[in-house]
């Protein structure tokens, strides 16, 4: 499941950054009174910011979604591990048994 999340969240960031990069920045609209308009687009008259803009809020709400859900299932993934760091805690008289490292000959 993870996975799967994880893979449709990789997809959905690379498409919200070619979303993104694909929009008009504020400036460009006084460039389209001097003639740069193009009335004959694919997106219509209006141009592609409502089109684009609608996708983006989409999309990035789709991401938002996908980052809580990864969050969710990272934390019950990470409550049946334990850190390394940890102090294991035994019982009194219980014997623990350190392991040793292997000898690697030269």
């Amino acid at each position: 499941m993870f996975s799967i999340v994880l893979a449709i969240h990789l997809v959905l960031a690379f498409v919200l950054i070619v979303l993104v990069l694909m929009q008009q920045g504020k400036g460009a609209d006084a460039g389209a009174n001097f003639g740069g308009g193009s009335s004959q687009s694919v997106f219509g008259s209006s141009g592609s910011g409502g089109f684009l803009l609608r996708v983006t809020a989409v999309i990035a709400t789709l991401f938002f979604i996908t980052s809580l859900t990864l969050a969710y299932l990272g934390a019950q993934q990470a409550k049946g591990y334990q850190s390394v760091t940890q102090k294991v805690v035994t019982q009194p008289g219980e014997k623990t048994e350190v392991p040793t490292a292997p000898v690697v000959p030269k």
